[in-house]
């Protein structure tokens, strides 16, 4: 779903019709207009309020950021603006995670963004004990009224600091969605990413594996014996990651879902 921030204003929608509202879509280059038309039209309360949205969509904001909203897993999970919007590659992710957590696991999400992976993965395991981390104060907001349901605690800083020391040597799953995109090539990004999201949810340093690097360095120490760190990469990076793991401790393996097009890193943590 894309929309050039120099699209050219709707046309006058002080009464939209679905036909109105898919055509100032079409027009900004929303390749969906259809789908997005039937999202925006379903959540507007009224047609001023619809005419607004989509007045922000043909400028270019995600739609997920005018709706204030994004489905994951199977959830309407709250996205704020300027806070990073989960993909639908990444509940790949999430299902691996759910694959091997016990009820009542232990569970850390670092980089939580909205906290989307966090919340999805208690949704589809039972009684699990949340902690979630960012260093972006919006997207902490965004968080903890995502994960308020689980019971969960959010906190903000980077990556472990902020986190409960108690918690060291008892996390049985722990979700890192570092940012993997290489410094040199976040400008090659669609607009709705590079303009509308925080950069620090993006970047990932001069290769892409900076912040990376910084979590697998002491994944062991927070890992409960046979726990499991699991993070999403790039095909290209795959060889770099899997050795990152090794080094931080953990044992290494790929799995991929050329469907999503996703590709996830598990390391664990030997009993």
């Amino acid at each position: 779903m894309s929309a050039s921030p120099s699209s050219p204003a709707s046309p006058s929608l002080s009464s939209p019709t679905t036909a109105a509202v898919v055509a100032a879509l079409r027009a900004a280059g929303c390749v969906f207009a259809e789908d997005e038309a039937e999202l925006l039209i379903s959540t507007a309360h009224d047609p001023a309020e619809l005419a607004a949205m989509v007045d922000r969509r043909v400028t270019g904001l995600p739609l997920e950021h005018v709706l204030g909203w994004a489905e994951f897993c199977g959830l309407r999970i709250a996205v704020d603006a300027g806070v990073f919007v989960p993909r639908r590659r990444t509940e790949f992710l999430v299902r691996q995670a759910a694959e091997s957590a016990r009820p009542g696991a232990v569970v850390v999400d670092l980089c939580c963004g909205s906290g989307a992976l966090g919340a999805a993965l208690g949704a589809a395991v039972e009684r699990v004990e949340l902690y979630a981390a960012d260093i972006d104060p919006a997207a902490v907001r965004c968080a903890r009224r995502n994960v308020a349901g689980i019971g969960a605690e959010v906190y903000e800083g980077d990556l472990y600091a902020p986190l409960p020391a108690a918690l060291r040597g008892r996390v049985d799953i722990l979700l890192a969605n570092v940012p993997y995109v290489p410094t040199e090539e976040v400008g090659l990004l669609p607009p709705e990413a590079r303009i509308h999201e925080a950069r620090v949810a993006l970047d990932g340093g001069a290769d892409g594996l900076d912040v990376l690097r910084r979590v697998t360095a002491d994944a062991a120490r927070w890992l409960a014996p046979g726990g499991r760190l699991l993070f999403e990469t790039s095909e290209r990076q795959v060889p770099y990651a899997l050795e990152a793991v090794a080094d931080g401790g953990l044992v290494p393996r790929s799995v991929n879902d050329d469907e999503l097009y996703a590709t996830v890193i598990i390391g664990t943590r030997q009993a």
